[in-house]
């Protein structure tokens, strides 16, 4: 038998990326799988057909998107034992003096109001014994200048983490933060230029950028059995970057 068979998990940002890597995993290790994606059809339904998942169109900056992600989960799966709180929203790099209210609205409501808003429905609906993953990034270990709007909203999820881990702990649900370092997917490739992705493995421990399996793979254990006397914590999967 699978290690997750039997149940039900849900992922955010689930198209492409580490979510997509992480859609794989699970349904791999024998969980139902719904994910969410926010514009690209064409790459959702490829999942879903490859994986057997079910793909819902949101946008995360939407409550009434998430709560019919929310619905649709608690109709399409046995019951909700596993949250990965992937999604995110980059942001324009800018230093704070040039920000406006709209690039500070979007991030929040993103990539910490939707990880709130996730967090209170799966303390809600989650089966005892439930994990919860919320991946985070590096940054906010090594902020970096005009990622201030990305550090700031992904280190407030981080503080959600400790608290639900204490709140849900009796219940044994476990949750806790994946940090990732530099993971070649589209978003890190779009953020920056050609030269700074070669010289990014020469400054990790293990020598090449991190791979979305890789992430993947770290999930899965917090999302299975061998990771069940793990929580609270922020597990730094960043193949040894800025030791």
């Amino acid at each position: 038998m699978s290690v997750l068979s039997g149940k039900g998990a849900v992922v955010t940002g689930g198209s492409r990326g580490i979510g997509k890597a992480v859609v794989e995993r699970l349904t791999s290790d024998g969980a139902e799988v719904v994910f969410c994606y926010q514009s690209s059809d064409e790459a959702a339904q490829q999942v879903a057909k490859e994986t057997g998942a079910h793909a819902v169109r949101a946008d995360l900056g939407s409550r009434e998107d998430l709560e019919r992600l929310f619905a649709e989960a608690e109709a399409r799966l046995p019951g909700v034992d596993i949250l990965v709180n992937n999604a995110a929203t980059d942001q324009p790099k800018k230093l704070i003096t040039d920000l406006t209210d709209e690039e500070y609205e979007r991030a929040f409501a993103v990539n910490t109001r939707a990880v709130f808003l996730s967090l209170q429905w799966a303390g809600r609906v989650m089966r005892d014994g439930g994990r919860i993953v919320n991946i985070s990034s590096l940054n906010t270990q090594v902020p970096a200048p005009t990622l201030a709007l990305y550090c700031g909203s992904k280190g407030a999820m981080e503080q959600f983490t400790k608290v639900a881990a204490r709140e849900l702990g009796p219940r044994g649900i476990t949750v806790n933060t994946v940090s990732s370092g530099a993971t070649d997917t589209d978003m890190l490739r779009n953020a920056n230029p050609p030269e700074v992705l070669e010289q990014t493995p020469a400054m990790t421990a293990l020598q090449r950028l991190g791979r979305p399996d890789d992430l993947a793979a770290v999930v899965a254990f917090l999302a299975g059995p061998d990771g069940r006397w793990v929580t609270g914590q922020n597990v730094l999967a960043t193949g040894g970057l800025f030791i």
